[in-house]
């Protein structure tokens, strides 16, 4: 058995706990130098980020609603996190810690703890399947800034970049699609159309260089691939904030052209997402589900996130073992 003392270092994206957080979680979000970027950004970004997020704090707060009034991603973080811990510790002297980026528990809180620590190796391991800038390269960052804050300089450092072609990510993905294609019974798959929806990105993004969109289409003929379902598939993006062109076609977009052409079975797989949060749980299965049943879609499905299932937990604990090996 491995005796370092291993600290693993999960990163994701954070959500409020309340109603009362939703301004606070969006001027976080806002004041990342990582997606606001502009000129004389050093000044106006904190001014900016208060206004922006005063303004969209309300429709915000009626989303969070809808869905039991707070994030569920710190609670399913933290049930990953515990299981990924079980299995770590049947090979090697290992904790497991969760870290968001824009909420409790902070980057900068877990960093402040870590520096007191005496582990012996920093295994630093963003949620998010696909790189971007924007999510796994902003933890990257601020825990790179908050490491300086502190004089803190770990003594081996791992990171993790991506994991959008690991063999157990993909056989996780595909159960749970099998799964999904339970709910329609008696229906053909070549009735069933399956929507992988990504979070949308930028198109300037992907121009200077981000893997994202490549990572995300590798996935998705992974999935298709090992799956051999007969039903045709699409990919889409969704979230899109602001005034710039972001990937295309749209998840709402998507919809309404598949139930303009006839399609009325629909089988949505949010296939950037591993645990579930307002994008899934309002964006896809309330706002889009409205979209397509008024459209005329008779049965709308969404493949739950990956949460804790055992072949997704199976995946982050070969990947830890095997960059440490």
């Amino acid at each position: 058995m491995d005796n370092k003392k291993t600290a693993v270092i999960l990163f994701q994206l954070g959500g409020p706990d309340s109603l009362d957080a939703v301004e606070q979680f969006l001027y976080n979000l806002f004041c990342d130098p990582d997606i606001f970027d502009f000129p004389l950004a050093f000044l106006l970004r904190k001014p900016l980020a208060a206004i922006l997020s005063q303004s969209r704090a309300r429709v915000v707060k009626h989303h969070y609603i809808t869905i039991g009034g707070k994030s569920p991603i710190l609670e399913l973080t933290r049930l990953q996190a515990d299981a990924l811990e079980t299995e770590l510790r049947k090979h090697i002297d290992a904790k497991v810690f969760v870290a968001m980026r824009y909420f409790s528990p902070t980057i900068e809180s877990v960093v402040t703890s870590l520096s007191k620590s005496d582990f012996d190796r920093f295994i630093l391991f963003p949620l998010y399947p696909h790189y971007s800038k924007p999510t796994s390269g902003s933890s990257f960052n601020e825990w790179n800034r908050q490491c300086k804050k502190v004089k803190f300089q770990p003594n081996q450092e791992i990171s993790i970049n991506n994991f959008h072609d690991n063999d157990l990510y993909i056989d996780s993905l595909v159960d749970q699609i099998n799964n999904s294609y339970k709910k329609f019974e008696n229906i053909p798959a070549k009735e069933i159309h399956i929507v992988f929806s990504a979070h949308g990105v930028p198109e300037s993004l992907i121009a200077a260089g981000d893997p994202y969109k490549s990572q995300t289409e590798r996935t998705v003929e992974l999935v298709t691939q090992r799956g051999k379902w007969e039903s045709p598939h699409t990919l889409c993006y969704q979230s899109k904030v602001g005034p710039l062109k972001w990937l295309q076609p749209t998840l709402q977009d998507t919809i309404k052209r598949l139930a303009g052409t006839g399609t009325r079975y629909l089988l949505v797989v949010p296939i950037s997402f591993v645990c579930e949060h307002i994008e899934t749980l309002h964006e896809i299965d309330i706002q889009t589900r409205a979209l397509a049943e008024g459209l005329g879609v008779k049965q709308f499905e969404m493949m739950p996130a990956l949460n804790a299932h055992p072949k997704f937990i199976e995946a982050l604990k070969q990947m830890v073992l095997e960059v440490i090996k």
